[in-house]
């Protein structure tokens, strides 16, 4: 493309710390000779999002026995032009390994229905091999179904693969698991003020696989000292150690597997 590299990621970079579009696109202005307007800032941010996450889906990860799964509402616009009204409610569906803090899997969804759970649960088990022991889920039936579905049954055992630790919240219980529930009030911190997501689904989507990305491998975790990915990816982190800018490296390597 005819911008930079590191104008590009800069402005990536910037949305997922929190600015608006039309805020990086005033950055970009008075730091770079030729701006970018706050369409091409949005573009940049779905079309490398989709382009990492390509890549990122399909890395193996080295995490914990268990496996938390949530999800979390939406409602996003339906229209974006001026005068039109109308939401849809959506859900965020996620997957975080405690241990490492790793956001294994997520999925932007018209609803949380089986086959939405089963897109993220079926990414746990193709990122984790047989390292899960047990799935901690809410109340939500479709989970259990799933999970069995999924991870399969033991017959030498005489048990499932995997076991469904299924939490029942109580309305004076504000949270069911402190890891994942940490997680969703960071992704609420950012998506509070993004209006609603404007646009279709996949773009939505696309967003959110983005936030993944950034919170996986670009900002540190203040717990456990560093990016999630050097712990659940330490082959990656070891190659990606001397790279401050992720953003062009995760690019990088996302094109060479395409080729």
């Amino acid at each position: 493309m005819r911008n930079t590299p590191q104008k590009i990621t800069q402005s990536v970079d910037l949305f997922y710390r929190g600015v608006s579009t039309r805020k990086v696109q005033e950055h970009l202005a008075i730091f770079h000779p030729h701006n970018a307007s706050h369409m091409s800032v949005y573009n940049w941010i779905v079309k490398y999002s989709k382009m990492i996450s390509k890549f990122t889906n399909k890395l193996k990860v080295s995490v914990g026995e268990e496996a938390q799964i949530d999800e979390i509402e939406f409602h996003r616009r339906q229209y974006h032009e001026k005068g039109m009204k109308g939401t849809e409610k959506n859900f965020f569906i996620d997957s975080i390994d405690p241990d490492t803090k790793f956001l294994i899997s997520s999925e932007y969804s018209k609803t949380r229905g089986s086959q939405n759970i089963k897109a993220v649960v079926k990414r746990i088990k193709e990122k984790t091999d047989d390292q899960i022991k047990t799935a901690t889920t809410d109340g939500w039936n479709a989970y259990g179904k799933v999970i069995k579905k999924v991870w399969g049954y033991n017959n030498k055992l005489g048990r499932y693969n995997v076991f469904h630790n299924r939490v029942i919240v109580s309305e004076k219980d504000e949270t069911f698991n402190y890891p994942i529930e940490r997680l969703h009030n960071s992704v609420r911190a950012r998506t509070k003020v993004m209006r609603g997501f404007h646009g279709s689904i996949n773009s939505a989507n696309a967003i959110m696989k983005g936030y993944e990305i950034y919170y996986n491998f670009v900002t540190k975790h203040q717990q456990i000292k560093c990016c999630p990915y050097e712990l659940a990816i330490p082959e990656l982190a070891e190659i990606l150690k001397e790279n401050k800018n992720k953003w062009v490296a995760l690019i990088n390597m996302a094109n060479q597997q395409s080729i």
